[in-house]
């Protein structure tokens, strides 16, 4: 059901005067976020036209955009990604594990988004393999699903990595699973203060081998000794690693992923109301407790757009990484492995799977089957459907 407003009714309003009031700062990469949004769903990209197979209601379908930052598209492009991650789960409690950037280091990041959220991905996913892997801790080799967000619950520039990791790990030598304790998994300050000597250290060396760039009030941080005089407060400081254990089976390990694989910087249900004001929203202020967490925040239309535009990652950046037992390369005989030590039988196998029949919502009028009984190209309109009012010449005498 399509939301009452949407980030493509913001964008489709407002969206051509922000492009003439900001040309020439805004990359390739956030205008073709723009126009994807604008167009996603509409004649522009096509689409089809359903039948219903009892009592003939039509609907039209429009194509999606599949755009990643798309709103209206991530429900799908979840569901899709995360039934090919299912054969992945293993019997084990999960745990969920967060990485934060402090705001100096956020800062750096705004003007190296490439460079530094890569840094980001490396130093977290190697902080919880090393630390696992380390015989006074867990010991073990584990598996880490990690996605990368850049948005506060305001739409601000927050970059931190939420990984979903497997309650244990294989051993060393391959023969047994080592089950971490229920509600424990590694020591955060440990882990807090390995991935701040492991950031700083590269970050530092991306800086000397010049892959860093700086505009504006950072300018000066080209220099190193400014860039050493502004990070200086955060090597004393502690850097927050959070953690919690998911009390839950697989599936429901599942669904909470799913509320991080393919989340963009705002829901179009979070949108509340667009006018001449600007926009209204609703968001999560973590500072208060409890229901007074929930908050309401207005701002001016080219501001939303703005913010939005903030998150829009580099071109083939991929914010959905394995490490561990789940990386790419050895995936399937890893997790072969630790369903052998945990003895229990082997998922199926996707790739040996038929495909589903294509799902289609069921007819809105009587629950029907919907069948296609025409497509239409982009920047066409279907045909309407007959109207039976009208005799059939071929018909008449």
């Amino acid at each position: 059901m399509r939301a009452s407003l949407e980030v493509a009714d913001i964008f489709r309003t407002a969206g051509p005067a922000y492009r003439v009031a900001h040309a020439g700062h805004l990359s390739p990469a956030q205008l073709k976020v723009m126009s994807a949004i604008e167009h996603c769903r509409t004649a522009a990209l096509g689409g089809h036209v359903e039948a219903c197979e009892d009592c003939g209601q039509w609907r039209i379908a429009y194509n999606s955009c599949r755009n990643r930052h798309c709103p209206k598209c991530q429900g799908a492009m979840a569901r899709t990604w995360l039934a090919e991650r299912e054969a992945d789960l293993l019997p084990v409690g999960y745990f969920h594990v967060v990485f934060t950037l402090p705001a100096e280091v956020a800062d750096i990041a705004f003007h190296n988004k490439a460079a530094v959220y890569d840094l980001l991905f490396k130093a977290a996913s190697e902080t919880m393999l090393t630390i696992a892997a380390d015989p006074k801790h867990l010991g073990a080799r584990i598996g880490i699903t990690a996605v990368l967000h850049t948005w506060g619950s305001a739409m601000t520039h927050h970059p931190h990595v939420h990984m979903i990791v497997p309650g244990g790990g294989v051993s060393p030598d391959g023969s047994r699973w080592i089950s971490s304790r229920p509600a424990f998994l590694l020591p955060v300050r440990v882990l807090g203060k390995l991935f701040r000597r492991l950031f700083l250290t590269r970050l530092l060396a991306l800086h000397d081998m010049g892959r860093l760039s700086f505009f504006g009030s950072m300018a000066h941080l080209a220099d190193r000794r400014a860039f050493l005089r502004h990070l200086s407060p955060v090597r004393k400081k502690r850097w927050v690693v959070y953690a919690k254990a998911l009390f839950a089976g697989p599936e429901a390990v599942l669904a909470y992923l799913s509320r991080y694989t393919h989340r963009v910087a705002i829901s179009n249900r979070r949108l509340i109301r667009f006018d001449e004001s600007g926009v209204t929203f609703r968001y999560k202020d973590y500072r208060r407790p409890g229901a007074e967490r929930q908050q309401v925040m207005k701002i001016a239309t080219d501001e939303f757009i703005r913010r939005f535009l903030l998150h829009v990652l580099p071109r083939g950046f991929h914010r959905i990484r394995h490490y561990g037992l789940l990386a790419g390369s050895a995936r399937k005989a890893s997790l072969a492995l630790a369903r052998e030590l945990l003895n229990v039988a082997a998922a199926f196998d996707k790739d040996t799977m038929e495909e589903p029949d294509d799902f289609r919502p069921p007819c809105p009028c009587c629950g029907g089957r919907m069948i296609v009984i025409e497509t239409f190209d982009r920047w066409r309109q279907p045909r309407g459907p007959p109207d039976k009012s009208t005799p059939n010449p071929e018909n008449a005498p």
